[in-house]
């Protein structure tokens, strides 16, 4: 069955009565060039299982199954089951989790499925749920390599911007603390049924195998990006005292102890920088 070809598309959802869920940010890819390449490069292959988040009607997945040796998918609409038992039928090693990833227990998953295996994830994030699934898969400290996903264009260029630069957002620091991340292709609207009204891009995070940071050292980190960032325009000194209480004087002093001007904003420090200025900071309040 040509999962990318419209009228078979239009044909099976018709016959199992099946309509977007706009509220799920449901787009579904027709283009036959995307899923193959999402594939390739996401550690699809031998001596591997994927997990895959949101399936649509079974593009990705029945290409990750050709590749991998499993394939965990899960899938919040309960209306997908029947659609999916058909599309990838004769497809033995793909099992369906008809859950919500935000409460699923993905190690577990990871552990059951994948015994034996590296384990890695691939998905067609939507839009609206984009940073929570990534950043959730990070916070999480998932046995995985790699996270390979099709995000928002927009979005892609903020997670794959430079830290420091003006690009960059919390959730940048965020993905960068994990891992690696880069910008691999981009997929234009018209490759999506229905179409969205932007264009997407594909991002692989390859995971860090040691972090920067002690868990302790970590929180205090994530404390002062969100902090910072929250008011970007406005100095480390002020955003920091006025959203934890801490005194300007502590961070004019952490600053210059760092050779770094006591006017400094979060948005221009470096991720080396960040880091350093966090475990100075915290040794100080």
């Amino acid at each position: 069955m040509n999962l990318t070809n419209i009228s078979t598309v239009k044909d099976v959802l018709s016959r199992h009565g099946f309509s977007f869920s706009k509220g799920l940010g449901q787009n579904f890819i027709i283009n036959p060039d995307i899923c193959p390449k999402i594939a390739e490069y996401g550690n699809a292959q031998a001596g591997y299982g994927i997990l895959e988040i949101g399936t649509g009607i079974g593009v990705l997945t029945k290409e990750l199954a050709l590749r991998a040796d499993r394939v965990s998918a899960v899938e919040i609409d309960t209306r997908l089951l029947p659609v999916l038992a058909e599309t990838l039928d004769g497809l033995d090693n793909i099992k369906i989790y008809n859950e919500d990833v935000m409460k699923a227990d993905l190690h577990r998953i990871i552990a059951e499925d994948f015994a034996g295996l590296r384990a890695a994830v691939c998905a067609n994030l939507p839009y609206y749920i984009t940073s929570p699934v990534i950043m959730l898969l990070l916070e999480s400290r998932l046995p995985i390599d790699s996270i390979t996903v099709m995000v928002q264009k927009e979005a892609a260029q903020r997670l794959c911007a430079a830290v420091g630069s003006r690009e960059s957002g919390a959730i940048t620091v965020g993905v960068n603390y994990y891992g690696e991340v880069k910008k691999l292709f981009d997929v234009s609207r018209g490759s999506f049924m229905p179409a969205p009204n932007v264009d997407s891009a594909v991002i692989r995070i390859d995971l860090h195998k040691e972090l920067p940071l002690s868990q302790e050292d970590e929180k205090f980190f994530f404390s002062v990006v969100k902090a910072g960032f929250s008011q970007r325009r406005k100095t480390l000194a002020n955003a920091l005292s006025s959203n934890m209480g801490i005194a300007k004087q502590e961070v004019y002093d952490t600053l210059a102890s760092l050779g770094l001007n006591e006017q400094s904003r979060i948005e221009a420090l470096t991720m080396e920088q960040l880091t350093a200025f966090s475990k100075a900071l915290s040794s100080r309040v």
